[in-house]
């Protein structure tokens, strides 16, 4: 969601500041602008639409600078126009953007206008502006401005901004909302996630939670949230820069689910030990508390909360562990019981999920034992604020529907349910040696790709569908249902399979395709008596069956067999069938596969 690019350099920074919208234009937005500070000149650029039409429109206005901002919007506050895209400006003097929501804006705005401030768009960020442009009247410095002004905004952001008055300087706040300061010799940015900066640097710093920081050519002071100057870590990125390329591929997002087999085995690597999980993986002291843990609680978002669900069963059946999942937007706003010894799990594909992170603050207010995170990226707010971190290295996800991420998040928890069994003297080397060929068995089930793609064709016409599972499978099938809405835009429901019959089946006709996850376990027998119901009712059913399972294709049934596997890993390769055949409709749909419309990859406000 939203990204931010900044730079204060000898050098224009134009190409700098475009380069590295282009790079966060996964993260999803809707307009962009750039505003650029060189002799005293502050000038503002934007445009609706695609960073492209903003590089045009900025070669056209033949501006530039040695310190500029630039950002991405997804909108929040107001339409998608270019009053309301970024960077604002007050007064011709001072030029800021912002990622998150000012939660109190409407009543900082009123105070504003009695003040004498003309407001041009409908976001809160315009209101930040102003008032640290109000704010900077009463202060000797820009940066004591802002230490007052955030003194006095609710909600999340993070926040990045200049004055023309004194151009070699760039000040930043983060609440909320992730930055990250790149470092580089005579020159210096910001940005919002250090693919951003990686064509210029390697060495960053991550902003830590109340952060105010000022950035010159030369120098990088940081103050934390009670005005106290403090050192934050230099971190050496191994990231590869062309990790965001297609390479042969049509979209990012069929690049990641045929990434899918080499991410398991990076995920992999390293931290299986013969027929035991190697129980460093997930950090130091996480021996010590696995043998405590009677319980676990689960709190994520979106496709990650999908993993969760599978982990329940996991965790329940293998480890000897009662488990809740919860989406982690509900779980901040109830009363909720705390288990005895029990460890809270986030998972995260950024580390930076907004509703994730507050749960996590406020679950360590609540008297857990542990908290442990599943994420993709070092560093991240999930990763420094939990006492155990386990890394998936997926590898850059650029496509906004998660793929190879959710994979590798499934592995992550199969391993965490492992070691927590290990640690309870149960063993586990069933599970690791299905684990170890999980790699090889993805590779097979991808050969399944040009079947789907011929079977898409017949959701061309299609405007709903439901999607079912039974046991381990029913949050399969609610993930498959998730990747069809998000990027073909065919409302797509989930279900488990027993529920039919109070319900759903109201619902079935000949116009509303039924996908059916099928492996070869002891629910299946019950899932056959499911089918039939859909098949007595006249629904046309699309089932992706174990090969051994004995479905047959006829007039109202399409059955993609699938090669057999253990049922522990089940669930992570039937993930991939749904993957292709939302992909596939999609590209039939002619939607925007990678950026599909409304929707952003990193989701940092509430």
């Amino acid at each position: 969601m939203c990204g931010i690019v900044g730079a204060v350099a000898e050098r224009p920074v134009n190409k700098i500041l475009i380069e590295g919208l282009k790079r966060l234009e996964y993260r999803g937005y809707d307009s962009a602008g750039v505003a650029l500070c060189e002799g005293g000149a502050l000038n503002s650029v934007k445009a609706v639409g695609k960073v492209v039409n903003l590089e045009s429109a900025l070669e056209n206005a033949e501006v530039k600078g040695t310190t500029g901002i630039a950002h991405t919007r997804w909108a929040t506050h107001g339409g998608v126009t270019e009053a309301n895209a970024h960077p604002h400006i007050s007064n011709s003097e001072i030029a800021l953007v912002h990622n998150g929501i000012i939660e109190n804006h409407e009543g900082l705005r009123r105070a504003l206008k009695e003040d004498g401030y003309e407001f041009l768009s409908d976001t809160d960020t315009e209101v930040m502006v102003h008032l640290i442009h109000q704010l900077r009247q009463q202060h000797t410095t820009l940066l004591a401005a802002v230490q007052a002004a955030v003194k006095q905004l609710e909600g999340a952001y993070g926040t990045v901004l200049f004055d023309k008055a004194n151009q070699d300087e760039i000040i930043v706040a983060r609440s909320g909302s992730p930055l990250v300061i790149g470092l580089g010799l005579g020159e210096n940015f910001i940005a919002s996630d250090q693919l951003a900066l990686l064509p210029v640097t390697r060495s960053f710093i991550f902003l830590e939670e109340g952060d105010v920081a000022r950035i010159t050519r030369e120098t990088v002071e940081i103050f934390d949230i009670n005005g106290n100057p403090v050192e934050r870590e230099v971190v050496e990125s191994n990231i590869t820069q062309d990790a965001s390329g297609k390479g042969e591929y049509r979209h990012y997002m069929l690049k990641e689910i045929y990434e899918q087999p080499m991410a398991v085995r990076n995920t992999l690597e390293g931290r299986l030990d013969n027929d035991r999980v190697s129980i460093d993986a997930f950090g130091d002291k996480a021996n010590e508390i696995f043998k405590d843990v009677k319980h676990v609680q689960i709190i994520a978002c979106g496709t990650s909360y999908h993993s969760g669900m599978v982990a329940r069963y996991w965790l329940e059946q293998f480890a000897g562990v009662s488990c809740n999942v919860e989406i982690a937007s509900e779980f901040r706003y109830r009363d909720s019981f705390v288990h005895e010894n029990s460890l809270l799990v986030t998972i995260s594909q950024s580390g930076e999920t907004a509703d994730t992170l507050a749960a996590l603050r406020l679950a360590k207010e609540q008297g857990y034992m542990a908290s442990m995170t599943i994420c993709n990226v070092p560093g991240s707010s999930l990763v420094r604020e939990s006492d155990l971190a386990f890394m998936t290295k997926a590898g850059a996800e650029i496509g906004v529907a998660s793929t190879k991420a959710f994979t590798t998040q499934l592995v992550g928890l199969l391993m965490l349910t492992a070691s927590i069994a290990q640690e309870k003297g149960r063993d586990q080397s069933a599970i690791v040696n299905a684990i170890k060929t999980l790699p090889t068995k993805l590779e097979e089930t991808l050969t399944m790709a040009d079947g789907i793609e011929l079977l898409a064709e017949e959701f061309a016409d299609k405007h709903h569908s439901l999607f079912l599972g039974r046991g381990s499978q029913y949050p399969i099938a609610m993930e498959g249902a998730l990747k069809l809405k998000e990027i073909s835009y065919i409302h797509a429901e989930a279900y488990a399979a027993g529920e039919l019959k109070h319900g759903p089946l109201a619902l079935i006709d000949a116009d509303m395709p039924i996908i059916v996850v099928a492996p070869n376990n002891e629910l299946l027998e019950k899932l056959k008596s499911n089918v039939e119901e859909v098949r007595a009712r006249g629904g046309i059913i699309y089932v992706f069956a174990d090969k051994d399972s004995n479905f047959a294709s006829d007039d109202t049934m399409r059955v993609m067999n699938v090669n057999h596997v253990e049922n522990i890993i089940a669930p992570v390769v039937y993930t991939i069938p749904l993957q292709l055949l939302s992909y596939y409709v999609a590209v039939i749909k002619g939607t925007d596969v990678d950026q599909p419309r409304n929707l952003a990859k990193s989701v940092t406000v509430e």
